[in-house]
């Protein structure tokens, strides 16, 4: 580290787990290392196969192996990622930093140094590595979270609430008491309540803590009913969601679960009967400002009013070049009239009642195609409230 770059508690960990040789803490090591690089970039299996032929002949390579063949990349855990889940489902505990005493033998009650506890440690740690990187219940996680309607990378903001999701995941999964598909109804609703929340964006471990402590000593049906009674009320829905939908950024973790109610619900791009919102996602479609940027803009608009997230839609690329710059009133009063001559110019619809619905699941009022610039604001405040009810709807849908 003569670079001076800051360690993290993964890092410390992992020095840890490498500077072991009497419990294979450096084959681990090794095995967690190349697990989250081919995550990346799967060909990487062949160089550590030629490369490294001790590991070759371990156990954990025919674990990894699966991974040549997955190109997903909702979630590509890093090395401290694959740590967390690993410790997370096997302890009561979510501070790495605690990994690291245990490594180093502490009993937290003596506080006396045992080598008996490090090798409980590395027992424990090496099990909860293993159900981490298993196929099985990594992809499970993964359809759970593709089924709550996060199907691309670009839809994930943050590691933390899948790192907890996923070894949530994994601590369910060890009871007989809670049904597969119960388990990952649960787990996609914790997921959805968390980014929705930001409950892991500050002090993410010491969350995480309370969470697994609470799961523990009342049960995972209460502690969401819990946090639910706690988080979710009238004025969360009314009022915050409402208010986090004013941002500018794609990013925003409460406009990217607006995303995948849209994907949960199989709705269709704005002015398609055929193209959905999902696959728009999935091959990177055009995100489609509904009052035009350029017409804003000419209007006196600056780029805080027309990159606002309410004024988003997925929309696809030759829909979005027809319409150009274009004022709702103008390029909507063409697809109604479309509706009429059954001659497409605007989109693919040629019903007025598809057109609605197709306006209803994008959260878009009716009102629309008569709108010009001067009712934008008041089209920014309605489409955000449609949204945030959206929004609402889909997470008691889980």
């Amino acid at each position: 580290n003569s670079k001076g770059t800051a360690l993290s508690q993964g890092d410390f960990v992992m020095s840890k787990i490498a500077a072991d040789d009497e419990f294979g803490g450096n084959t681990l090591r090794k095995a967690i290392d190349y697990f989250a690089h081919l995550c990346v970039e799967p060909s990487f299996y062949d160089y550590i196969k030629e490369t490294d032929k001790e590991f070759a002949n371990t156990e954990y390579m025919s674990k990894i192996a699966w991974l040549k063949d997955d190109n997903d990349n909702i979630y590509d855990p890093e090395c401290d990622d694959i740590l967390r889940v690993a410790f997370m489902h096997m302890y009561p505990r979510a501070k790495l930093a605690d990994l690291v005493n245990l490594l180093s033998g502490r009993d937290f009650q003596t506080r006396e140094y045992k080598m008996e506890i490090v090798q409980d440690t590395f027992t424990k740690l090496k099990q909860g590595v293993l159900n981490t990187i298993n196929k099985n219940n990594f992809n499970q996680f993964l359809l759970a979270i593709r089924g709550a309607g996060f199907v691309s990378h670009k839809q994930i903001n943050s590691y933390m609430a899948l790192d907890f999701a996923y070894a949530l995941y994994l601590r369910l999964s060890t009871t007989k008491a809670i049904s597969v598909s119960e388990i990952k109804r649960i787990v996609q609703k914790w997921y959805v309540l968390s980014v929705l929340t930001g409950r892991y964006s500050s002090s993410p471990e010491s969350a995480f803590y309370k969470d697994i402590r609470q799961i523990n000593e009342i049960g995972i049906n209460k502690t969401l009913e819990s946090i639910e009674a706690a988080t979710l009320s009238d004025n969360f829905w009314n009022v915050k969601v409402v208010q986090d939908l004013e941002f500018t950024s794609t990013n925003n973790p409460t406009y990217l679960v607006y995303l995948a109610a849209q994907v949960a619900g199989n709705d269709k791009s704005l002015l398609s009967n055929n193209i959905t919102v999902k696959d728009l996602i999935e091959v990177a479609g055009d995100v489609h400002h509904i009052f035009p940027k350029e017409y804003l803009k000419s209007n006196g608009f600056g780029k805080n009013l027309y990159n606002q997230e309410a004024n988003f839609a997925y929309l696809d690329a030759q829909v979005n070049k027809s319409i150009g710059k274009k004022s709702p009133k103008e390029y909507f009063s063409e697809a109604i009239l479309q509706c009429e001559t059954k001659s497409a110019t605007c989109g693919s619809i040629t019903d007025i009642d598809l057109l609605k619905e197709n306006l209803k699941a994008n959260c878009i009022p009716f009102e629309v195609t008569s709108m010009t610039f001067e009712d934008y604001p008041a089209f920014l405040e309605q489409r955000r409230k449609l949204m945030a009810q959206k929004i609402k709807n889909f997470y008691y849908s889980l």
